[in-house]
């Protein structure tokens, strides 16, 4: 077996959707009229958020979004794709891997450790399956031979959309044209930036060649982080942290790294929060209500949960969406629409995660 070979067996991809598939609830029940119905109104109102995002935004490519693809899914498809595009994402840090260990790894440990890696990220998969709303995935459309348009695909998780939907009491296609916003504000955000999806491939793959140098250190690491997080009770629980496996980031490649990712991460779901909350009550007649309720589900969590959103990272996402929320409300305030949309024209005018938190010290130095 050949160092390519060798690195596709490190984790199997497939039994990681499959197990996904086999460990994800298939969601509310839904009569066979209710899922079409669900199915129509989403892509409906997928479409409908399209003008009310070009308006808020000022980004022409909100007129046309054809280079990409908008599917309605379930969570096993969601767990599909998702693996599909870690898989694209990880094939350079996997090969790195297969050169620093050639001498310890052989066929049969590949693929044993590719069948214990695979089922533990198709159970990492399962837990985010049933409870994402929707996602932009621009990655998988670079694997070879791949069928995904070019600029990639936006999926409308519909299980997890009604579930919510259900939990908060909420007129539903007030419900769903809000999500849609926030959704396809993040697929208008890879079309005004077309460099930004390889500038994410390019830093994510800095961070992998790091990880892999320091593979060893790592999983000592690991398990001392996961220890960290059981043993945090009262009222250390609240600290602040941004989860166990980013506190696995010591080296200071890794931490800078890291740092401009979640600027960058920061900057697009604070955007779309911003284009999600910028419309009223002409648009989404109960926004107040959706706000109020979907907020407070939010903040409360049981402990289980919190563990392993904590260990997940997903805490420091939610943290992502109020950063950089106030980040983009901070800079429209002062220099206009116009005047921020200068973020998407090249990967130096992205703020750093200093600027995140004083938007005053980006504006400056775009010179606005």
């Amino acid at each position: 077996m050949d160092a390519p070979q060798m690195a596709g067996q490190l984790i199997n991809w497939d039994l990681a959707a499959s197990t996904a598939a086999r460990l994800t609830p298939p969601g509310p029940a839904l009569s066979a009229a209710e899922a079409r119905d669900t199915v129509e109104s989403l892509r409906r109102l997928a479409d409908a958020s399209v003008p009310h995002v070009h308006r808020i935004t000022g980004l022409a490519v909100a007129e046309d979004l054809r280079d990409s693809q908008l599917l309605i899914v379930d969570r096993a498809s969601w767990a599909k794709a998702n693996a599909q595009g870690f898989e694209v994402m990880m094939a350079p840090v996997l090969a790195r891997l297969v050169e620093k260990k050639a001498s310890e790894l052989t066929p049969a440990a590949a693929r044993v450790g590719g069948a214990i890696t695979g089922a533990q990220l198709g159970a990492i998969l399962a837990y985010l399956a049933s409870r994402v709303l929707g996602q932009y995935e621009p990655f998988a459309a670079l694997a070879p031979g791949s069928t995904v348009p070019p600029a990639g695909r936006l999926l409308l998780v519909a299980p997890n959309i009604v579930h919510v939907e259900r939990e908060l009491a909420v007129d539903p296609e007030d419900f769903r044209m809000w999500v849609c916003l926030h959704e396809q504000t993040h697929r208008v955000q890879f079309a005004a930036a077309r460099w930004l999806r390889g500038h994410m491939t390019e830093q994510i793959g800095k961070l992998s060649e790091s990880l892999v140098g320091n593979v060893d250190s790592i999983m000592e690491r690991a398990t001392a982080a996961a220890k960290s997080l059981r043993d945090r009770t009262g009222a250390s629980a609240n600290l602040p942290s941004k989860g166990a496996i980013l506190d696995l980031l010591q080296d200071p490649e890794e931490r800078a790294a890291i740092s401009h990712l979640t600027a960058v991460m920061s900057l697009l779901e604070g955007h779309a929060n911003v284009v999600m909350d910028a419309v009223d009550a002409s648009v989404v007649p109960s926004v107040r209500t959706i706000r109020q309720r979907f907020q407070a589900r939010n903040e409360n969590r049981g402990p289980i949960e919190t563990f392993v959103r904590r260990f997940l990272g997903l805490e420091a996402k939610m943290r992502q969406y109020t950063d950089g929320q106030e980040f983009v409300r901070h800079v429209v305030e002062t220099v206009g629409m116009s005047g921020f949309n200068r973020v998407w024209e090249a990967a130096e005018h992205l703020p750093t995660e200093e600027e995140i938190h004083d938007p005053a010290a980006w504006i400056a130095r775009m010179g606005l």
